[in-house]
């Protein structure tokens, strides 16, 4: 472990991935790697942007045009996953003392009132299906549609719960707009290892863990993910020699997906688990024994494009973990829109007080 206190890994796991999120607003959904390295001159990302900024106000959801996802979000905010990680954080501040069950039921009206009032991010497939539910009086325990799309809400619930069966549960709780054993496969995977990568196991050594113990579909994601890092890393590799040798590496991790629109896309850079795990492994292995890795991979993870978002959340969390809140970049604290009032929240839960 780097050194750090156990507090330092909770704060970093929560706020690396929020950074990782807003870092990612500028180009969410924006496929096209060469062309946001294009608009972002040519260089990695330095500073949060508005969405679309320096790409003609626009990204380009495959199959969706060119839209602005986040209307009501400019640089500094977070996409809808940040959001809902500080929804999960808001919800978990409030039942702090003393230390409660996680109960979904008790966070439905404060979403729906952030839904309805003060949102601004991009609503999901998921989340308005889930909305519609509720609304007709879906009992709390169906909640939820198919969508094989990792959403991970949880990163708060790190410093209110310790036990890593507890937080499995969390984790798959917080994401009660989905029910696709995937993605909340993948919510699992991500709560077991960031929750070892706290108590001070190596990242790569918790993947692997983790990977043998859930075993099937994310032992494979996992070994498809560490093979991919190490044929990028060998110098002697045609993958090493290329300049978007990332991009590369996700896209080659996972079948098309013929959306039934303008394009088929690679699903390594889009939503689904298949893709956004073994994607987010890859950097997490790839940065976690460099200097100043924990910004390397988060400015990697954005320039990439697809859904760079949802990946950030997996890749800040256990990079987070790993290497201490005080890795992140301090103009990227002071430039985040809700560091402080985030702050003020985390230090209300029981393992951080």
């Amino acid at each position: 472990m780097n050194n750090i206190t156990k507090q330092d890994s909770i704060r970093g796991a929560f706020f690396a991935s929020i950074v990782a999120d807003a870092l990612c607003l500028g180009s969410h959904y924006e496929y096209d790697a060469k062309k946001i390295y294009k608009a972002y001159g040519e260089k990695p990302i330095e500073k949060f942007m508005s969405p679309g900024e320096m790409m003609g106000g626009m990204t380009h959801g495959i199959g969706w045009g060119e839209q602005n996802y986040h209307p009501g979000k400019k640089a500094g905010g977070t996409t809808d996953y940040g959001d809902y990680n500080i929804l999960i954080l808001e919800h978990l501040a409030k039942t702090a003392n003393p230390i409660q069950e996680f109960d979904v039921k008790a966070i439905i009206p404060h979403w729906m009132n952030r839904l309805e009032n003060s949102w601004g991010s991009w609503i999901c497939t998921m989340t308005r299906e889930t909305y519609a539910q509720v609304k007709r009086g879906v009992k709390t325990e169906d909640l939820g549609g198919y969508s094989n799309a990792t959403a991970i809400r949880h990163v708060a619930a790190h410093a209110y719960y310790d036990d890593e069966e507890v937080l499995v549960d969390v984790a798959k709780k917080a994401m009660f707009t989905h029910k696709e054993s995937h993605a909340l496969g993948g919510a699992e995977f991500f709560a077991r290892v960031t929750n070892r990568v706290i108590n001070g196991t190596n990242p790569r050594v918790a993947i692997e863990e983790v990977g043998k113990l859930m075993g099937g579909f994310y032992q494979d994601k996992v070994n498809q993910a560490i093979a991919k890092y190490e044929e990028e890393s060998n110098p002697e590799s045609d993958l090493s020699k290329e300049q978007f040798s990332d991009d590369l590496a996700l896209t080659s991790m996972a079948r098309l997906w013929d959306v039934g629109r303008s394009e088929p896309i690679k699903v390594g850079k889009a939503s689904p688990t298949e893709g956004t795990m073994p994607g987010s492994i890859y950097f997490i292995l790839k940065y976690a024994n460099k200097e100043d890795g924990l910004k390397k991979a988060l400015q990697a993870n954005a320039m990439v494009g697809g859904d760079n978002a949802s990946r950030g959340i997996m890749i800040g969390m256990v990079l987070g973990a790993y290497f201490g809140v005080n890795a992140i970049p301090k103009e990227w604290r002071d430039t985040l829109d809700q560091w402080d009032y985030c702050e003020e929240l985390l230090n209300k839960l029981p393992l951080l007080q």
